[in-house]
C-alpha cells in the first residue's frame, strides 16, 4: 500500500489482517453550536406555548376548541421537527471507513456533521442531511470497476456507481487524499 500523503488526516489500521482506512469527517463549524443553543432556548418557549394551548383546550367552556386543537397539532409537529434538528446538530460525527477485504470492499459512510449553509440547493441539502443514516455497504468487482476520480468545480470527487446511484467516497478528504484513495483502491483491486 502506498504511504498516506504527508499531513493527511486519514489513518490506516490493520484489523484481522485487513487494512482499514479511516477518513475523518470535516468540521461542522462553530455556527452549529450557536444554532443548537438558540434552538434549545426556542424549545423552552415552545414548551410553554404548548402547555398553555393544551390548558386552553382542556379548560371547560372554551368556545375556540377547534382552532386550539388545530393549532396544537401544528405546534406539536413543529416542535418534533425542531427536536430532530437539535438532535442532529448535537450528534457527534463518525468517520468514513473503508475495509480492504477480498474480493469486496466494505464501506461505512459514517455520519457527517450537519452543516448550516446558504440558500436554495444548500438548504435542500441541509434538510436531506437531517435524516441521513449511517450505512454499511459492500462493493463487488462490478461496482468497483465504476470507481472514478472526477473533476468538479469545487475540486475532485471520488465516486462509485451502485445501481442507479452514484456515491461519493471520501467527501471529507482533500484532493490529494482522494487521489491517494483512488490509487490505493485501484492498485488493491486491479481494475
Amino acid at each position: 500500500m502506498n504511504p498516506v500523503p504527508e499531513g493527511s488526516q486519514i489513518s490506516v489500521e490493520i484489523e484481522d489482517g485487513l487494512h482499514k482506512l479511516i477518513i475523518p469527517q470535516p468540521s461542522g463549524g462553530v455556527a452549529r453550536f450557536f444554532a443548537a443553543a438558540f434552538l434549545t432556548v426556542w424549545l423552552v418557549g415552545w414548551a410553554f406555548g404548548w402547555v398553555s394551548a393544551y390548558r386552553g383546550l382542556t379548560a371547560s367552556g372554551d368556545q375556540s376548541g377547534g382552532f386550539m386543537l388545530f393549532w396544537l397539532v401544528g405546534w406539536s409537529i413543529g416542535g418534533i421537527f425542531a427536536l430532530a434538528f437539535l438532535f442532529r446538530l448535537a450528534r457527534p460525527s463518525q468517520p468514513e471507513t473503508l475495509i480492504l477485504s477480498r474480493p469486496n470492499l466494505i464501506y461505512d459512510t459514517g455520519l457527517a456533521p450537519l452543516k448550516l449553509s446558504g440558500y436554495g440547493n444548500a438548504q435542500i441539502k441541509t434538510l436531506k442531511m437531517l435524516f441521513d443514516k449511517r450505512q454499511r455497504l459492500e462493493f463487488d468487482a462490478t461496482q468497483l470497476r465504476t470507481l472514478a476520480l472526477r473533476e468538479h468545480e469545487a475540486g475532485s470527487r471520488l465516486t462509485i456507481d451502485v445501481g442507479h446511484k452514484r456515491l461519493e467516497l471520501g467527501a471529507g478528504a482533500t484532493d490529494p487524499e482522494r487521489e491517494w484513495l483512488h490509487a490505493t483502491l485501484t492498485d488493491k483491486y486491479r481494475f
